[in-house]
């Protein structure tokens, strides 16, 4: 059973839930090497503000986190999807090729009412630390939070 597949089963949508998302370049690449190649995810992550609140964000070289809220009636794979496609559209015009960008499937964690959201979101937002990108959050462009 392929990766993609078991990481949908059991997946339920609820309005307002903040689910904590991440999403996978495809094979592992890392196609976000440049900020106009990451900026194609970040407005893609715009482009679905109408079905869900983006709390945090990091595009990380060759993968995503994204900490969003569930807007009424919508549905985290529709979200996610819609996420996907707008990303993909972009990042193919920015570099001229048709290959694939994204892994089928992604990573989701509903947060529990319990779960402190911001120290959720400082933990995305320190990726690139963590990778030794940046020595400094500041010195990494394509993140963002809604309390900073």
């Amino acid at each position: 059973m392929a990766q993609g597949h078991r990481l949908r089963s059991g997946r339920f949508s609820e309005t307002g839930r903040i689910y904590s998302i991440t999403i996978i370049c495809w094979q592992r690449n890392s196609l976000f090497s440049t900020l106009p190649q990451g900026r194609c995810a970040v407005q893609a992550m715009q482009g679905t503000s109408w079905q869900a609140n983006t709390l945090c964000f990091v595009v990380m070289p060759d993968h995503v986190h994204w900490l969003l809220q569930l807007r009424d009636d919508a549905r985290l794979s529709d979200v996610v999807q819609k996420m996907k496609s707008l990303a993909c559209k972009r990042w193919r015009r920015l570099c001229g090729t048709n290959r694939p960008l994204w892994q089928r499937g992604f990573h989701d964690r509903a947060l529990r009412i319990d779960d402190d959201v911001v120290a959720a979101a400082r933990y995305i937002i320190a990726n690139p630390l963590r990778a030794g990108l940046v020595r400094s959050v500041r010195d990494y462009s394509l993140w963002d939070a809604v309390w900073i």
